[in-house]
């Protein structure tokens, strides 16, 4: 069973559920998703105040929500998955205490969906795409009372842990396509400015990915019976075209 925390907030739910189902689409292996939502983590407090989205700051709980046991995986729910998660859950290493992809680089808007601002920090976007061993004795520390007291710039760049315990997975599997531009090689998109449901970022690059996977999530079958009914001619007829394009 691989456990899945994808990032949820209200202000763009679609965003979640089209994360989920590329998820589920490409898995070989069981998944359990959670939604990592804040009005169902009881014994956590939001405190801080600067965040760009709900889940900014709870993601750091995996290890108290896993009960301080073997390993889950965050996403944030920005995200669209292209390849097996399988694959990336078997890079896992026992050594480490947190896996992600270790990115450098220069935002370039200093305002993202919303009108959040982006700030450039170090290990910017390393905290979005995380492995997380939650039985590593050096991740006991992250209690809730610690999330949140500690600030962003403690949190996100994974300070609590020596670095020789933060390690690294290839870049394709938290790609940034509105940052780095298209990549056919990418296995998990990142639209870290704005995901493509925002009207500003819809046609940002390789968005159509994420327009396609959200008519995949919207599908259901339907069957053929006599008679017309008012709308019928053409229903689901994009949802087709998406399904059979599989």
């Amino acid at each position: 069973m691989i456990n899945v925390f994808i990032g949820y907030d209200p202000r763009e739910a679609v965003a979640y559920h089209v994360c989920a189902n590329s998820l589920i689409r490409h898995a070989s292996q069981p998944l359990a998703l959670t939604p990592l939502a804040l009005k169902g983590l009881k014994g956590y407090a939001e405190t801080h105040d600067d965040g760009s989205n709900q889940f900014i700051y709870s993601r750091f709980l995996l290890p108290h929500l896993m009960d301080y046991k073997g390993w889950a995986l965050f996403v944030d729910g920005d995200m669209l998955l292209r390849d097996d998660v399988a694959k990336l859950w078997a890079l896992r290493d026992e050594s480490k205490a947190v896996m992600c992809v270790h990115h450098d680089y220069k935002t370039k808007m200093e305002t993202k969906y919303l009108g959040a601002k982006n700030q450039n920090y170090p290990r910017k976007n390393w905290s979005s795409v995380v492995l997380w061993n939650c039985g590593h004795p050096a991740n006991a520390v992250v209690t809730p009372e610690f999330v949140m007291n500690a600030t962003g710039a403690q949190l996100h760049r994974f300070t609590w842990l020596d670095d020789d315990l933060i390690g690294e997975i290839p870049k394709v599997w938290n790609w940034l396509p509105d940052e780095f531009g298209e990549n056919p090689e990418a296995k998990l998109l990142h639209w870290t400015l704005g995901t493509p449901c925002f009207h500003e970022f819809a046609h940002v690059p390789m968005a159509s990915e994420w327009h396609r996977e959200k008519l995949l999530t919207d599908y259901s079958l339907q069957r053929v019976i006599d008679g017309p009914f008012e709308g019928e001619e053409g229903y689901g007829a994009a949802q087709d075209a998406a399904v059979a394009a599989e």
